[in-house]
Order: C-alpha cells, then sequence, then structure tokens
C-alpha cells in the first residue's frame, strides 16, 4: 500500500471537497467509505466511466430491479441491481447493490457502477480498502506526523511530505530487496544503522532474511 496522489486540507474542510482533485482517471476503480457518498457523483462517474465501489448508508432510500443468483458457498448476502434515491433525489443511472457481513458479523451494504465483477471479488475489493486505515495508523504511529515542529501551513505541509517520502522509500527498499520482513522492522535496523553505510545496513537486512530462512528450512 503506498499514496500515488496527495491534498492536503485544513482540518475544517470535508473529505468530500476532494474529490474532484483524487477521483478522475477514467477506467480506474475507486473505492470509498460512506463519507463520500454522493448521488451527483455517481451519476458523473457512470457517464465518465470511472469505476467506483462505497459503502451505503443505512438510512439509504433504494429499489430493487433485479436479483442475481448467489453460489451457495459465498459470504455475500445478496447481489441486486438497484436504482437509488428518492424522486427528489436520486442517481440516474441503475446500480449494483452487494450484501456481505464485516469480521463482527455486520451487514455491509456496497454500492457500485461495475456490473462485470463477480459479487464475491467486489466485497473483497471494499475489504481491501481496510489496508488504507492500516497505512494512516502506520504512518501515525512510526513517523513524525502526530506532533508537528512548526505551526505554519509550509512547515506542516513539509512535515506531512517528508513522513511519507520516508513511508515510500522504505518501502521501495523492502520490494527491492524482495524482503519477508515488515516495513517497521526495516524501520528499526535503520534507526540502529543510520550512521552507517547504506551497504551495512542491506546487509545485516539480508543476513536476518537467511537466517529465517535457514530457520525454516530446519522447522520443514
Amino acid at each position: 500500500m503506498y499514496p500515488e496522489k496527495i491534498t492536503i486540507t485544513g482540518a475544517k474542510s470535508n473529505d468530500r471537497t476532494q474529490m474532484e482533485s483524487l477521483i478522475d482517471e477514467i477506467g480506474m476503480m475507486y473505492v470509498f467509505d460512506r463519507g463520500y457518498v454522493d448521488y451527483e457523483k455517481f451519476d458523473e462517474y457512470t457517464d465518465k466511466g470511472i469505476f467506483f465501489a462505497s459503502r451505503l448508508k443505512d438510512n439509504a432510500e433504494i429499489r430493487h430491479l433485479y436479483e442475481f443468483k448467489i453460489p451457495l458457498e459465498s459470504s455475500v448476502l445478496s447481489d441486486s441491481m438497484i436504482l437509488l434515491g428518492t424522486p427528489q433525489k436520486r442517481v440516474d443511472n441503475v446500480l449494483r447493490l452487494i450484501e456481505t457481513l464485516d469480521s463482527k458479523g455486520n451487514l455491509i451494504r456496497i454500492i457500485t457502477n461495475r456490473f462485470d465483477l463477480e459479487a464475491e471479488e467486489l466485497s473483497d475489493i471494499y475489504r481491501w480498502r481496510w489496508q488504507i486505515e492500516l497505512f494512516f495508523k502506520w504512518i501515525k504511529q512510526h513517523v513524525k506526523i502526530k506532533n508537528f515542529y512548526g505551526t505554519s501551513e509550509n512547515a506542516v505541509r513539509n512535515q506531512v511530505l517528508l513522513a511519507l517520502i520516508a513511508y515510500c522509500l522504505l518501502l521501495l527498499v523492502k520490494l527491492e530487496q524482495n524482503s519477508q520482513h515488515s516495513l517497521l522492522q526495516i524501520r528499526r535496523w535503520l534507526k540502529v544503522f543510520l550512521w552507517q553505510t547504506f551497504e551495512q545496513w542491506i546487509g545485516r537486512m539480508n543476513y536476518q532474511s537467511k537466517r529465517t530462512s535457514r530457520g525454516r528450512q530446519k522447522r520443514n
């Protein structure tokens, strides 16, 4: 998981105000939570050929048009073609509603304009959105971003960008070295070898990887 686009706003700005700058590529699949639900945008995305999947609000008005068959072994509860909204406020395009359960047994209703994928796959795609939350959690816990060194807009922006750059560099090293270690462990070794050479840091990482691999072979 890594950021491709970012937009920085004041704390009081609603996240929905940034959708214009983040959701704009035709043919792409965007996944967002119910805080971004916007009926006008749903029509705009569908007309432009932009795919989306979002969690639907509990009080949303829906009208079922057709029920798709669900495999017996599927974790999906229902898969429907629907109209969304009321006559006063509605989505003009036909959409798809998938109902499933989260890990705690709570009902999740997923709204999408994509009909070419299996319901199970769309359900998994929405679950993968949780990786975004884990990304922000990791950034807050392990990179200097919870407390700011300056309060000006430029100072805050620079610290956020530096935190994201640090994260991306760690991920790049992990990918290039084909390392099975977590980003947190790689970061810890970086702190230990901070005043050593890059080769020594990588060497320590690879040495630990070989030891771990030998240990697994012995157990097998």
